[in-house]
C-alpha cells in the first residue's frame, strides 16, 4: 500500500485527539465538589457523572475498533470526535445532574468509537520502521492524559473563565474538536474497510452484555461497599464470557466476522502481551489512592496534588524514547527490566511517604515521579508494540479494540482491588499507614507482571506476520 504523505500529520491529530480523550476520563474527578453545590447533584450522582464516561468508554472500544474495521478507519474516526464534541457541548451546558450524567456517558461512547482507530491508522500506514516511533507517541498521550486530567480540571475550575466555573473543563473541549474534525478531513487518508460480512450483532449483545457485568461492579462496587448484587454480576461474567467465545469460533468456523477473532487471540504476540498490561495497568490504578492521600491526609489543593504529578511528563517522555529506539530489538528483556522499573519506583514512592509522613511535599515526589513515569512510558509503549507484532492488516481493529479493553479493565481492577485495600485500613491505621500498605500490595502486583514478561516472545521479528493466523482463511 503506497504511503499517504501526510500521514505524519494525520498521527498528530489521532494522537491530540487521543491525549483529549485520556484527559477527559479525569478532568471530571476535582471538578465534581463545583458541580455538587451548582447542580445540587446527590452522591449517587456524583458518582455516575465520573463513572459514566468511563463505563461508555470501556464498553465501546471492540465495538468502534470493528467498525473501523468495517467502514474505514477515517470515518469511524470522523464520527466518535463528531459525537464527543457535541456531548462535551451538551455536558457544558447541562442544566441538571440527568443530562451531565447521559453527556459524560455519550462521551465515553464517543471516545470508545475513536480511539481503536487511531492504533489501527499506525498498523496499516506506517511499516516497520516508523511504527516504533508512531507507536511511541500513541503510548505517550495515555499516561500523560492521566497526568494532566485532574491538573487542567483544577486549573479551569479555579480560573472560572468568563464566569463559567466547572462548565470549562467541558467547553474547552469545542473549539479542540472543531480543530480535530478539520485536521483529520485534511490529513486522514480514505480507505475502504476491510470486512465484507455484516457486523456480528449477537456476539456484540454477548460481549456487551459481558462487559457490563465485568465494569458495572467494578465502577460501582467499592464506593458501594460490595452489595451481593456487584460480586453476584461478577461472577455472572464468567458464564456470560463463555457463551461469547462459543459465539466467536463458530462465526468464524463459518467464515463470518466474529467480533474477536479467535484466531487472532492465539497470537502469541498479542495475547502475552495482552496478560502483561493487564497485570501493569491493574498496578498503577495505586496511583488513585495516593491522589486521595495527598487529598484528604495531607490537604492538599487539587491544583497541588496535580502538580505533584506534572514531573512525570518528564519520565513518560524519555521512557517512551528509550523504548522507540530499543525495545523492538531488544525485545522480551526490554519489557522485562522497564517492568522491573516500574516496582522499584513504586517501592521508592512507599519508602518517600513513609520517610517524609506528615511532611510530605511536592520536592519529595520529584525523583520517584519521575522514575515511575519513567517505567510507565518505557512499558507501555514496549507493549502496543509488542502486541501488534504479528497482527494482519484485516485484524488491526478488532486487535486495537482488545488491547484498549484490556487496559481499561485492568486500570478499573486495580482501582477496586486498592481502593477495597486503602478503605479496609484506613480507620485502624490512618492514611500514611494505608497508603503505604495498599503501595506494597501494588507492588506484588508488578512482580507478578514481571513473572508474566516471560511468556512474550523474544523478538518481534517482521517475518513472522507472514505465520500469523488470517482469519479470512477461516473455512467456511
Amino acid at each position: 500500500m503506497e504511503k499517504h504523505p501526510l500521514r505524519w500529520w494525520a498521527l498528530v491529530v489521532c494522537v491530540l485527539a487521543v491525549l483529549v480523550d485520556m484527559i477527559d476520563n479525569q478532568i471530571v474527578a476535582v471538578a465534581l465538589p463545583a458541580i455538587h453545590r451548582d447542580l445540587d447533584a446527590g452522591e449517587a450522582a456524583m458518582q455516575w457523572i465520573s463513572a459514566g464516561y468511563a463505563l461508555g468508554f470501556a464498553l465501546t472500544l471492540i465495538l468502534g475498533g470493528r467498525l473501523g474495521d468495517q467502514y474505514g478507519v477515517k470515518r469511524m474516526f470522523l464520527t466518535g470526535m463528531s459525537v464527543f464534541t457535541l456531548a462535551s457541548l451538551s455536558a457544558g451546558l447541562a442544566p441538571e445532574p440527568g443530562l451531565l450524567i447521559a453527556s459524560r456517558v455519550v462521551q465515553g461512547i464517543a471516545s470508545g468509537l475513536m480511539v481503536p482507530q487511531v492504533l489501527s491508522f499506525i498498523h496499516t500506514e506506517f511499516d516497520e520502521t516508523e511504527r516504533p516511533k508512531a507507536m511511541g507517541l500513541y503510548a505517550g498521550a495515555f499516561p500523560l492524559g492521566g497526568l494532566l486530567g485532574p491538573l487542567l480540571g483544577g486549573v479551569l475550575t479555579e480560573a472560572d473563565l468568563f464566569g463559567s466555573g466547572w462548565r470549562a473543563i467541558f467547553l474547552v473541549n469545542i473549539p479542540i474538536g472543531v480543530a480535530g474534525l478539520l485536521g483529520a478531513l485534511v490529513t486522514m487518508p480514505t480507505r475502504p474497510g476491510f470486512l465484507r460480512h455484516r457486523l456480528d450483532f449477537g456476539g456484540l449483545a454477548l460481549l456487551t452484555v459481558t462487559g457490563f457485568a465485568v465494569f458495572y461492579p467494578l465502577v460501582q462496587g467499592r464506593e458501594l461497599g460490595w452489595p451481593l448484587w456487584s460480586i453476584a454480576l461478577m461472577v455472572a461474567a464468567v458464564p456470560l464470557a463463555g457463551l461469547f467465545v462459543l459465539h466467536q469460533r463458530r462465526q468464524e468456523a463459518r467464515g463470518g466476522e466474529p467480533m474477536v477473532p479467535p484466531s487472532m487471540i492465539r497470537v502469541r504476540s498479542l495475547s502475552s502481551s495482552l496478560v502483561v498490561m493487564l497485570t501493569t495497568q491493574m498496578a498503577i490504578g495505586v496511583f488513585f489512592m495516593l491522589t486521595l492521600y495527598l487529598q484528604l491526609g495531607l490537604d492538599f489543593s487539587p491544583v497541588q496534588a496535580a502538580l505533584s504529578f506534572a514531573p512525570g511528563v518528564i519520565g513518560i517522555v524519555l521512557g517512551n524514547a528509550l523504548s522507540m529506539n530499543l525495545a523492538a530489538r531488544i525485545g522480551r528483556s526490554f519489557v522485562t527490566v522497564m517492568v522491573a522499573v516500574l516496582a522499584a519506583s513504586l517501592a521508592s514512592i512507599a519508602l518517600v511517604i513513609h520517610a517524609a509522613g506528615d511532611g510530605l511535599n511536592v520536592w519529595h515526589m520529584l525523583g520517584p515521579i519521575i522514575f515511575f513515569s519513567f517505567g510507565i512510558g518505557g512499558v507501555l509503549n514496549a507493549l502496543f508494540g509488542t502486541a501488534f507484532a504479528q497482527i494482519q492488516p484485516q485484524q488491526a481493529g478488532a486487535a486495537s479494540g482488545l488491547v484498549n479493553t484490556t487496559a481499561q479493565v485492568g486500570q478499573a481492577s486495580g482501582i477496586a482491588l486498592f481502593g477495597t485495600v486503602f478503605f479496609s485500613l484506613l480507620p485502624d491505621h490512618g492514611y500514611e499507614t494505608a497508603t503505604v500498605r495498599t503501595f506494597m500490595v501494588s507492588i506484588g502486583v508488578t512482580l507478578v507482571a514481571l513473572v508474566l514478561t516471560a511468556t512474550l516472545p523474544r523478538r518481534q521479528p517482521a517475518e513472522d506476520k507472514a505465520a500469523a493466523p488470517d482469519p479470512s482463511s477461516a473455512p467456511a
